[in-house]
């Protein structure tokens, strides 16, 4: 150790806490921590001249330090369970073609547990980066933001971030930093690394492991391969590395590889198959030359532990998790998605907007604007109307396609196989690092600029376009070009976020500032009849929200015709689908999400538009809740009553209850409410929108049953104090 003045400060400070017990932060709160508001705090404890522990009483991770550094104890504390079965190395990082480890090991034959007398088993071997020192600081958001919308006010989690640094004396001048981040208030620890070249040479950095733990192994299977098998249900990792389209978070997850472990020579899978090691690396490398006084972070590797198998626990749970790491997904503007052919109609729309209480206006695909229009008449033209719609207390913004497109054989993404354009995720797409991404970056950032637009609809790029062209100035090969292009897209929508630019993109780019995303849904589904949207759309309501808050998710609504369909498909004349028209408001506003409505206006009569009001000032009155998490009660299929709760332990309101009935009768009901996360123990005060409220005595399970009457293919709803 270069650096032992610290630890005689662990040493004084450790034999005390020591003696008090590990356990006694952890056991000093009782509760359930998603719906008792109880503070969990996270902090750092030294348990004795050589340990230290990061620690918030729901979560903690333990580290030893003597030769050189290594965790060896990751518990979750609300089961009482031990996460690792077998300490590993903090990082594996290539460097100039050669691997090396970052911290201790401890090499055992056996591996299916751990005892803590084989801490002076660890050793340093040669390949691996020795520990000097640690930090200690507040946990700080990785983006500046600007919160223009409703709620107006969020802030990222708080918490502790314990840094460890490492150093290799075949490598000067090059430091390794292992950031460990503890979140209070949740079962939460974000780990990544930071390499700085303080040297006179360049380092390539080929490759970066940022974590790797051995974890105890979900199931006793005897045969099975290892993507096959269940993996440690306890642990959820979600990394800033995600994509592909698919507006669902594990799907999108390009990082996370669960792993067989060949060392583990106990486990009763006869050919050692078992995932019994998660590790966080990008299949296609970094292919980063480091030069000297630059820095480069890693993948950063949130993991969420959970605490049963319940689905919707677990998502309750992930859903918290969003609101302190990506808290600027909690703005939720009501606005409209206009298809315009001129300006006039967009004033018209703006002035629509401002009759009927929205907030904001996009122009949607298909539109007449240009954002990569430079020309002095395109920009001046959309800050008068942007001039305008602020005037009238609205916001503005416009669709941008990227990908789905060729520009030209300089340009567009080369594939690796032919060596030629193609082979992007939607067959031709341009290279963001190519001289005319990079150009349409610096055209997009001076169109927001000068127009004063307030939301950008980003249609791609979509990592995975890899490229391998050797000329482009913003990467230099086939090794940095996904690496490259996707922090190129983050460093946009950093720069958007610092500017209050709200962001709607169809990839998993929440941590890295996007706002909202496509529930998911099938684009030929919006040419079915009027009937059949409305009960497909709350089965996309009820599977989109499982993981995901109402705010994260935006739904369609299809006023005119889209991907074909005939007259029963549209809304369009508003006036002669009035019903149609208010149910669909009403099922996404009474879901809290917010919807597409595609077309040239909200209201074509006065009726219309009183009904939209109608709407609008519900949901404005009841915003809180509606935007609160959604418990499901039950799933819509065209049979029965179905629907799902708002719940919020902390509000004045603690659940809002919408009902719907798909049948041609009107129904009356005897339904079951779960209220355990409504945080109400005795008493449930219930008020129809009907009548008055009415106290129910909540049962042993924590729920009340409602009797209720339904109207014909319609809904109704309720809320709970």
């Amino acid at each position: 150790m270069k650096n032992k003045t610290h630890f005689w400060f662990l040493g004084t400070l450790g034999v005390l806490i020591f003696l008090l017990g590990p356990q006694g932060f952890s056991q000093s709160i009782q509760g359930d921590w998603l719906v008792d508001n109880q503070q969990r705090t996270a902090k750092v404890f030294f348990d004795s001249d050589s340990q230290i522990r990061l620690d918030n009483g729901l979560i903690r991770r333990t580290f030893y330090v003597g030769e050189n550094l290594i965790c060896y104890d990751f518990k979750n504390q609300m089961t009482e369970e031990q996460l690792l079965r077998s300490p590993m190395p903090e990082a594996e990082i290539t460097i100039n073609g050669k691997q090396y480890a970052v911290g201790g090991n401890i090499d055992l034959k056996e591996k299916a547990f751990f005892k803590l007398e084989w801490l002076n088993q660890m050793t340093s071997p040669s390949n691996h980066f020795s520990f000097e020192r640690y930090t200690e600081e507040k946990i700080s958001s990785p983006l500046d933001f600007k919160m223009v919308f409703w709620p107006y006010e969020a802030s990222y989690g708080t918490g502790t971030k314990l840094t460890f640094w490492f150093t290799h004396s075949d490598l000067p001048g090059l430091s390794v930093a292992v950031h460990y981040e503890l979140f209070d208030n949740l079962p939460l620890v974000s780990k990544y690394l930071s390499i700085e070249n303080q040297s006179d040479s360049d380092y390539f950095i080929n490759q970066i492991v940022s974590e790797q733990l051995a974890l105890v192994e979900e199931e006793s299977a005897v045969v099975g391969s290892t993507a096959k098998m269940k993996k440690n249900h306890q642990i959820y990792f979600e990394n800033n590395f995600a994509f592909n389209n698919a507006m669902h978070a594990e799907l999108s997850d390009q990082a996370t590889h669960w792993l067989p472990d060949s060392s583990y020579t106990s486990q009763v899978n006869y050919d050692l198959l078992t995932p019994a090691i998660a590790k966080i690396f990008p299949d296609k490398g970094y292919g980063i030359k480091l030069a000297t006084g630059e820095n480069l972070e890693s993948i950063r590797s949130n993991q969420l532990i959970l605490d049963s198998y319940d689905r919707e626990r677990n998502g309750l749970t992930r859903r918290k998790m969003y609101r302190a790491l990506a808290p600027w997904t909690l703005q939720n503007p009501i606005f409209m998605h206009l298809v315009s052919k001129n300006d006039e109609e967009v004033y018209t729309a703006i002035d629509q907007c401002v009759d009927t209480g929205y907030e904001a206006l996009i122009l949607s695909f298909g539109s007449h604007i240009n954002m990569e229009d430079e020309t002095a008449g395109n920009l001046q033209r959309w800050k008068r109307i942007a001039d305008y719609a602020h005037e009238k207390g609205i916001k503005i913004g416009g669709y941008s396609l990227f990908s789905s497109r060729t520009i030209s054989p300089e340009d567009d993404v080369i594939d690796p196989k032919t060596g030629k354009p193609g082979g992007a995720f939607f067959g031709n797409a341009p290279c963001l690092a190519s001289n005319w991404g990079l150009n349409y970056l610096d055209k997009i950032k001076n169109f927001y600029q000068t127009t004063g637009f307030d939301l950008f609809e980003n249609d791609g790029p979509y990592p995975g376009d890899v490229c391998a062209s050797t000329s482009y100035p913003g990467h230099s090969g086939l090794e940095d070009s996904q690496w490259v292009q996707l922090n190129l897209q983050k460093e946009l929508y950093h720069w958007m976020n610092e500017r209050g630019i709200y962001i709607n993109a169809p990839d998993w780019y929440f941590l890295d500032g996007s706002h909202k995303i496509a529930m998911g849904y099938r684009e030929v589904n919006f040419s079915l009849s009027r009937a059949q949207q409305k009960i497909l759309n709350r089965q996309n309501i009820y599977d989109a929200t499982w993981e995901k808050t109402p705010s994260m998710g935006w739904g369609f609504v299809p006023l005119t015709a889209y991907h074909g369909g005939g007259e029963d498909a549209v809304l369009e004349p508003l006036n002669e689908h009035l019903d149609d028209y208010k149910m669909l408001m009403m099922q996404y506003y009474g879901a809290g999400i917010q919807a597409c409505y595609r077309g040239p206006r909200l209201y074509d009569t006065e009726q219309t538009k009183n009904t939209v009001i109608e709407v609008i000032d519900w949901y404005k009155e009841y915003r809180n809740i509606l935007n609160a998490d959604i418990i499901r009660l039950r799933r819509a299929d065209g049979r029965d009553w179905d629907g799902w709760m708002h719940v919020n332990p902390m509000g004045e309101e603690k659940a809002l209850i919408m009902l719907f009935n798909p049948l041609d009768v009107p129904i009356k009901r005897s339904i079951e409410i779960p209220l355990y996360y409504t945080g109400l123990s005795n008493q449930a005060q219930v008020s129809d929108q009907y009548g008055p409220s009415e106290i129910y005595e909540m049962g042993n399970g924590n729920s009340i049953t409602l009797e209720v009457e339904i109207p014909a293919n319609y809904l109704t709803w309720l809320t709970v104090k």
